[in-house]
């Protein structure tokens, strides 16, 4: 499976670089695009009466004339409505030339129930609005819940955010080409979208793997060469040791989630560090998870030294203020002893609120040559707090929003969301399409926490960890489904991550 997701930019670079390299030209590539979706339709609406197909004035308009041509031959009522006519001498005029329906405006545009509707409008590329009678052909194919299918992207949905300019069609299937855009999986385009259906058009992997593209959709192939598996002589602490810091007696829950999480994410052992005052709660609750008095950041830097934990959780339920401050950046400092050495810190809820008044200081300790990689997993209202600027740029999609708070922290940031987007301060990004509303339940976030830092403590590279994290997460609430709370999560994990074992010894055997 291919990973990569490809910009509007990109993907047009793609087109040129192929056409470039031959034997394929640009018309090949448009009948190659048009005959694909042409298949879905036949394929999908065999009994459909009739299809009215929009074509716009550029590529994905010429896109549509080749849909009309192939639908057509194959016996098909068609109506073909334009909206403008395409530049002399393009490939959309010559796939219009060949074009035996004869194109009306869209101005004129009219419908019945019963017929199906081809959006060859503006596809990716568009970067204004909906407006006049593309508008009201959105309007009327709403109006009359006309099935839809999709050229490239819905008509409205930018290709670059995912976001809808003023109106956009919903679309029963979209078919799109080469790579998916993100736009395919960034809310709320994803939901226009429908099935998306991923077509071959004779753009190669090689042409693909020239971009050097930066974003990926997250799944297994993105990190299953690095996903841990135990040696057979391996012992707990091979596995890796996980600190997970536990706020007062009143609010020890999330702690144990995240901890619990760590545990069953494959982590060797797993530390809750406690209050004093909250010791005998969290002991009543504790079997397999160690349990550690810890109120000072020497206490901490005790355990550090004597047991030499991989990585630590801070932030769930521990409370916002002076104290989870300084034990995040008493854990950042380790990463430069040769002995105790912490290798990563993931920083969630109250962990990330805590600098929302002095965010440099967090940086600063991240930026540190040898730092223990940090990873950050805010929500929205919590990357608002410490990224207020980036987070107020109406011009950043969330992709490019979460890719400049990584870079500016140096540090991983999981941008929370049905959408999740996991970046890296290299340019690295992956964005999530297995979310799942299950997963929308207090708690959920401090078991992502403890699996980030299991898989953090057993080796993973932060980036893959937190990516494998997200997706076996959502995943697991997946399959879990309705009545799902985040006590039934650790265990959830369980086949999600046999399975990951078993396709990762597939792959090394």
């Amino acid at each position: 499976m291919s990973n990569e997701i490809l910009s509007p930019a990109e993907m047009a670079e793609a087109d040129w670089l192929t056409i470039s390299a031959g034997p394929r030209d640009g018309i090949a590539l448009m009948r190659n695009a048009g005959g694909a979706v042409a298949a879905v339709v036949l394929a999908h609406f065999p009994a459909a009466r009739r299809v009215h197909v929009l074509c716009g004035p550029g590529n994905n308009g010429g896109d549509g004339y080749v849909v009309a041509r192939l639908l057509r031959d194959s016996a098909v009522d068609v109506l073909l409505w334009a909206s403008g006519s395409p530049k002399a001498g393009s490939d959309a005029a010559l796939a219009a030339s060949e074009c035996p329906v004869r194109p009306r405006p869209l101005s004129e545009f009219a419908a019945d129930q019963g017929s199906i509707l081809v959006d060859a409008l503006y596809g990716a590329g568009l970067s204004k609005p909906l407006s006049g009678d593309a508008a009201r052909a959105v309007e009327v194919a709403t109006e009359l819940n006309l099935p839809v299918v999709a050229v490239d992207l819905p008509s409205g949905v930018s290709g670059e955010s995912g976001e809808i300019l003023g109106q956009a069609f919903r679309a029963r299937i979209t078919v799109t080409f080469a790579r998916k855009k993100p736009g395919h999986l960034l809310l709320p385009g994803r939901g226009m979208c429908g099935e998306l259906v991923l077509a071959d058009i004779g753009i190669g992997d090689e042409i693909v793997a020239q971009l050097q593209p930066r974003t990926f959709e997250n799944a297994p192939s993105l990190w299953l060469e690095s996903f841990p598996i135990p040696a057979v002589d391996t012992h707990k602490y091979r596995r890796g040791h996980v600190g997970v810091f536990s706020g007062g007696p009143s609010a020890t829950g999330a702690a144990r989630l995240s901890a619990l999480a760590a545990a069953r994410s494959g982590a060797g052992a797993v530390t809750v560090l406690s209050p004093a005052n909250a010791v005998q709660v969290n002991a009543a609750h504790l079997t397999s998870i160690m349990l550690k008095k810890a109120d000072s950041i020497a206490d901490v830097q005790e355990f550090i030294d004597g047991r030499r934990p991989s990585a630590f959780v801070l932030g769930p339920g521990f409370g916002v203020g002076e104290k989870t401050r300084d034990f995040a950046l008493g854990v950042l400092a380790n990463g430069e002893r040769q002995d105790g050495r912490v290798d990563g810190l993931v920083l969630d809820a109250d962990g990330i609120s805590s600098f929302r008044d002095t965010p440099e200081v967090l940086f600063e300790a991240a930026r540190r040559p040898n730092a223990p990689a940090l990873v950050l997993t805010p929500h929205e209202g919590e990357f608002a707090r410490l990224f207020p600027d980036i987070a107020g740029d109406k011009n950043l999609s969330k992709l490019a929003k979460a890719r400049s708070a990584a870079e500016r922290v140096c540090a991983i940031v999981v941008y929370k969301g049905a959408d999740t987007v996991i970046a890296a301060p290299d340019g690295r990004a992956a964005i999530n399409g297995n979310g799942a509303p299950w997963l929308a339940t207090a708690g959920s976030g401090d078991v992502l926490s403890g699996v980030i830092a299991g898989f953090l403590a057993q080796g993973m590279p932060a980036f893959e960890a937190a990516c494998a994290a997200v997706w076996v997460h959502a995943e697991a609430g997946s399959r879990f489904g309705p009545g799902l709370i985040a006590e039934d999560l650790p265990l959830a994990l369980l086949p999600v991550l046999r399975e990951l074992a078993e396709n990762r010894n597939e792959v090394t055997a």
